[in-house]
């Protein structure tokens, strides 16, 4: 293939990516949201993270409270993602343990109301990001900030090409399941910026991060019999928690 081909190519991908991902203005792509791209999602993790890193390490410099920073952050990234990995949270909290059956779950998850559970999932998900990003930020680890936000997001293309759609329909549906090839090339991707930003540290957020993952692949197995685009988001949210906390406790020994 020509150069200018594939450079066309990796263009479109990163379109596709960053228009499905975030509610950033970037130019639409030719093609609707397609797996293929998926190679390109820890890189929109690291945009993500680094603008909402970026505006709470400002922040810090002109007086506010790390505390703040941090809540600031997250408000920044919820913003830029439009709460897109959120809102799987929610529905999958509300679907998985609020319906008695899968076709019961499947639809409390596509209903755009929230419930109990999945409101007491987004305060417990949301206060322990704050309180994680609090103590990062705190001692100047941004990279394992940025790190965990391209982990969790190589690691919802790896649980969506392990699991089947379980609806049928959707926005997974639509974008359809990566190869094998597609998600190892995220997750290779992922594990190149832990050890430039992290070092061999990163190895450790990788494992802790990737059983968080499994858990939610597994756990979503046996409710539904697959995965969603809500399950995806769910991923990206747990698993992140997942190499947050291993950071912290890393950096405590």
């Amino acid at each position: 293939m020509p150069m200018r081909d594939v450079t066309s190519q990796l263009v479109q991908d990163l379109r596709a990516g960053f228009e499905l991902l975030t509610r950033l203005p970037v130019p639409a792509s030719l093609h609707a949201p397609r797996s293929d791209a998926a190679w390109c999602w820890p890189i929109v993790g690291i945009v993500v993270a680094g603008a909402g890193t970026g505006i709470a390490v400002l922040a810090t410099k002109i007086g506010l409270p790390v505390a703040t920073s941090a809540l600031i952050m997250i408000v920044i990234t919820s913003f830029v993602s439009g709460a897109l990995h959120e809102d799987g949270l929610a529905d999958c909290a509300d679907g998985f343990y609020g319906g008695r059956d899968k076709a019961r779950r499947l639809a409390i998850m596509k209903d755009s109301q929230i419930g109990s559970y999945g409101t007491l999932a987004l305060l417990v998900a949301v206060l322990l990001r704050w309180t994680l990003l609090t103590a990062l930020l705190a001692v100047g680890a941004y990279a394992e900030v940025i790190f965990a936000a391209a982990l969790s997001r190589a690691l919802m293309a790896a649980v969506m090409t392990v699991l089947p759609n379980a609806r049928g329909e959707g926005l997974s549906q639509l974008v359809g399941r990566p190869t094998s090839i597609g998600a190892g090339v995220s997750v290779i991707l992922a594990v190149l910026v832990g050890l430039v930003l992290v070092g061999f540290a990163s190895v450790t957020m990788l494992v802790i991060a990737a059983g968080f993952a499994a858990l939610v692949a597994w756990v979503a197995q046996a409710k539904i019999g697959g995965q969603t685009g809500d399950v995806l988001g769910a991923t990206q949210q747990i698993s992140e928690l997942g190499a947050l906390l291993t950071a912290v406790a890393m950096i405590g020994m």
